[in-house]
């Protein structure tokens, strides 16, 4: 996907954008004037992404300033109101869970229980955006400084984590989990989709901030370089970063599959009055016959609350996107030593992250508004910067209120992906068979001092085009097959997701989504038709 996808793409964005001198909106435009919409496409798919995306950081920001306390407050379950015990949907599920799910979300039963604005997390989300608007404020002078400190500390964190990882009991685990191969995946539509996703996002395919960026790179500046180095550093450093999530993971799955294990043998040891040492991890199944054989009826009695413990089935509960971030890393941070050190650097580590990418978004939005001559004659670029930001804390407070976790969820699956897919599709045809792939070719040469070589010229006229078409059509067969769309919602009298089906509004919602964006791309093409079409007529009247 990297090398067929990822950086093929890559380097045409930023060539586009360094030769452009234009956000993208006027970088579209220059190429084709039919083809404003890709422009226009790029800034609401990155505006949406900039809605939902900041929120993130404010439960970081959340998590962060409870890190500070002793113990952790998802380490254990709280006391119920009569203090005679723990809370009763803590007991049904973790204490992370439950810090997630009640204490920072408190998250309603289903997303037609709408609820009410949680004003903590919203003060978090908008000191998110204070953060976010003093880090643009100047421009990308301001912003070129800040994500030396957001990209390289990260890495230190990082290590530090893989140090400790490494030395984690059960860490090997993990990694034996994460390098084994599993090839019945490959026939999954959703797999490819998936890496297609990570792709996108990991790399800033499609949201316009390449382009932004390149813009203001010097008319010579070696942008195919440039392309090979950042998309082999993104690949490494994902590496690096599954290697660290999963020598934890291990650690994780490997304590819990211990303390059921414990769990059990104490249990069995009770019931049936063994000597202590009789029972061992080593030889509970055998004794489990043995005592299922000897002890029918009480055995039977007893079997309900025997827990069937396995580190596969431990592993096998994959978590990603805000379960890792906040639930498996929390609960893993919680068993370590000084853990209250460990999560303060987890969750700085996750802000300066999730400020980096803030940066590139709004680098997206705000690159063509500042090239648009209306816009910058009448205000300088700290009052639309303030402006950008301020619409979107508002609207962001929407991911505050108890149903806006399952908000947030509708946005961070449906408002980019079939979005980006299309984007960047439109981009290669449109450079290679409208903008002509020769006459883009003389570009580079121009910039560069050499045209590109046939690795890159077959990759945007066939490859990446087609290996595009194939992931779109995976994309609408699977929503096809799926039918109604459904999404997990938080059932606090079991202490588990639940799932549910959609009501009808968030169709609609999620439908308006996506057609939001993608429909910018024919709408630019028959607005600059009818506008040229007019023009026309008007000339031959006058005449």
């Amino acid at each position: 996907m990297l090398i067929v996808e990822g950086m093929p793409l890559l380097y045409l964005e930023l060539a586009v954008g360094q030769r452009m001198r234009q956000g993208s909106i006027g970088a579209w435009k220059i190429i084709s004037p039919y083809l404003c919409g890709v422009g226009v496409a790029s800034v609401v798919v990155s505006f949406f992404l900039s809605m939902y995306y900041n929120v993130i950081n404010a439960w970081a920001f959340w998590y962060l300033f409870h890190s500070f306390q002793d113990p952790l407050p998802w380490a254990t379950c709280p006391l119920n109101s009569n203090r005679t015990g723990y809370e009763e949907e803590c007991e049904k599920t973790s204490s992370t869970q439950y810090f997630w799910y009640r204490e920072t979300l408190n998250i309603s039963p289903s997303l037609e229980v709408s609820g009410s604005v949680q004003w903590e997390q919203a003060l978090c989300l908008m000191l998110a955006w204070l953060v976010v608007y003093l880090c643009i404020l100047r421009g990308t002078e301001s912003t070129g400084k800040v994500v030396y400190v957001t990209a390289s500390l990260p890495y230190c964190v990082l290590i530090i984590y893989l140090i400790r990882g490494l030395t984690l009991h059960g860490a090997v685990n993990g990694l034996v989990y994460m390098f084994t191969p599993k090839l019945e995946q490959l026939s999954n539509p959703k797999t490819w989709i998936s890496a297609a996703t990570q792709i996108f996002f990991s790399l800033g395919l499609g949201f316009g901030s390449l382009i932004a960026f390149a813009s203001y790179n010097e008319p010579s500046n070696n942008c195919e370089r440039h392309a090979i180095i950042v998309s082999l550093i993104n690949s490494a450093t994902s590496i690096f970063a599954s290697i660290v999530t999963f020598s934890i993971y291990g650690f994780k799955a490997t304590f819990n599959y211990e303390s059921c294990i414990n769990k059990v043998i104490l249990l069995l040891m009770n019931a049936f009055d063994l000597e202590e040492g009789s029972l061992t991890a080593d030889n509970l199944n055998d004794m489990k016959e043995y005592l299922m054989a000897t002890y029918p009826q009480e055995y039977a009695q007893l079997s309900p609350q025997l827990k069937n413990c396995s580190l596969e089935a431990e592993l096998d509960t994959a978590v990603q996107g805000t379960g890792l971030a906040f639930i498996v890393y929390s609960e893993a941070i919680k068993n370590m030593e000084v853990p209250q050190l460990y999560s303060v650097l987890y969750f700085i580590m996750l802000l300066m992250l999730g400020i980096g990418s803030m940066l590139g978004n709004t680098a997206a939005i705000l690159t063509p508004l500042t090239d648009s001559k209306v816009i910058a004659a009448r205000f300088p670029k700290e009052v639309i910067s303030g402006v950008v930001c301020f619409i979107n804390c508002v609207i962001g407070l929407t991911f505050t209120i108890e149903a806006g976790n399952y908000w947030f969820d509708i946005f961070n699956d449906y408002a980019a992906t079939l979005s980006l897919l299309l984007i960047v599709l439109v981009e290669t045809i449109a450079v290679c068979y409208i903008y002509g792939i020769r006459r883009f070719e003389k570009d580079l040469h121009t910039m560069i001092g050499r045209k590109p070589n046939w690795y890159w010229k077959i990759m945007w006229a066939f490859a990446s085009p087609l290996l595009i078409i194939s992931l779109f059509i995976f994309y609408i067969t699977d929503y096809i097959l799926t039918g109604t769309l459904q999404y997990q919602a938080w059932d606090a009298t079991q202490g588990q997701l639940v799932t549910k089906d959609y009501p009808g509004y968030a169709l609609a919602v999620i439908g308006l989504l996506v057609a939001a964006s993608t429909m910018c791309i024919p709408l630019g093409a028959l607005l600059t038709f009818i506008r040229k079409r007019l023009k026309r007529e008007s000339v031959s009247t006058l005449a």
